[in-house]
């Protein structure tokens, strides 16, 4: 606690000095709002029967504002579907933070981003039709109410830092455990990524570990990664441990037209005798591949077909073809 606590005192040590020294001529506060919405229709095929819908998965309304040129603040509302309830949609604080941004050092305490998977999220591009590897399958939250710091040693190396309630920001405080993680990203050469990332969370007999390696490489042309990913004791139950692969790339076509591709595989074990291990159900691979079309700034359209073949040899192959759209303002 008393890192937190100095950590805590240096960032509004520096707002204030930030603040005060600022000219008002050379800098005037503003802000702007935020929009981001995802929608999509989607059919499916499974065991001869065909199921078609339209869908809103997400729409995020937010506002960002510049106290001066390195202090700033956001505000962001996840609006969803819960997945539990009678409710459809129902509207959560995503993110709520105060910044402090200046050359290599980016500081955010409050409701944040988790970083755990932001470069992969980043690298793999199409967020609005699946989620990144460990956000799909529960290996972390993408926000925590918590602090995070960010350095950037130069063009090759910089390194990111977190202590997070580890919750997530749909049930910011249940415990008193607190998720400390930290990250590593290099670039060698400016079309190459590497990313490594652990973290760790503990709570009585279980102690929960993620591991995530990530490699990159894109050029004009095309990109391609792939990702291994490992957590033991998930939601800090001991014995609950999976892991998994995913390998995704981009051959960009022109300006507007990108053609994609994916696939995930996920395992689970077990470190007691059952027999089946813990997430059996939901152990399975995913094949994807589709085309994106931004007709203007702004709107993304991908029509795509997904392909699901669970592990479970009780449960059918699931094929759903769909057209997706993001829009921003």
């Amino acid at each position: 606690m008393k890192i937190i606590q100095v950590l805590l005192f240096s960032i509004f040590s520096l707002a204030i000095s930030t603040v005060s020294a600022q000219d008002k001529d050379e800098f005037k506060p503003s802000g702007k709002p935020e929009v981001l919405i995802f929608t999509n229709f989607n059919s499916s095929f499974s065991d001869g029967e065909n199921v078609s819908k339209f869908d809103l998965t997400r729409a995020y309304f937010g506002y960002g504002y510049n106290f001066s040129p390195t202090l700033s603040g956001r505000l962001m509302l996840d609006v969803g579907n819960p997945g539990v309830g009678k409710f459809q949609m129902t509207a959560l604080l995503k993110y709520g933070y105060l910044q402090y941004h200046k050359e290599k050092l980016t500081v955010k305490f409050g409701l944040t981003g988790t970083n755990q998977y932001d470069v992969q999220e980043k690298f793999w591009g199409y967020r609005y039709i699946y989620k990144s590897f460990q956000d799909e399958y529960g290996m972390g939250p993408s926000a925590d109410l918590g602090l995070s710091a960010a350095f950037k040693f130069n063009n090759v190396v910089s390194a990111d830092v977190i202590i997070q309630n580890g919750e997530g920001y749909k049930s910011l405080d249940n415990d008193s455990a607190l998720k400390a993680g930290v990250g590593v990203t290099i670039h060698p050469i400016k079309s190459l990524t590497f990313r490594g990332y652990y973290d760790t969370m503990k709570k009585n007999k279980a102690t929960q570990q993620t591991i995530a390696l990530m490699a990159g490489y894109t050029n004009k042309y095309f990109s391609l990664a792939a990702e291994y990913n490992n957590q033991v004791d998930n939601s800090l139950k001991d014995g609950q441990d999976y892991s998994g692969y995913s390998f995704y790339g981009t051959y960009f076509v022109n300006t507007k037209i990108n053609l994609f591709a994916r696939y995930d595989y996920l395992n689970s074990e077990n470190k007691i005798i059952l027999t089946n291990p813990w997430n059996y159900a939901k152990d399975g691979q995913l094949m994807m591949a589709g085309f994106e079309y931004s007709p203007v700034k702004g709107i993304k359209i991908s029509p795509n077909f997904q392909r699901w073949s669970p592990r479970s040899e009780f449960k059918s192959v699931i094929s759903t073809v769909f057209m997706n759209v993001e829009i921003k303002l």
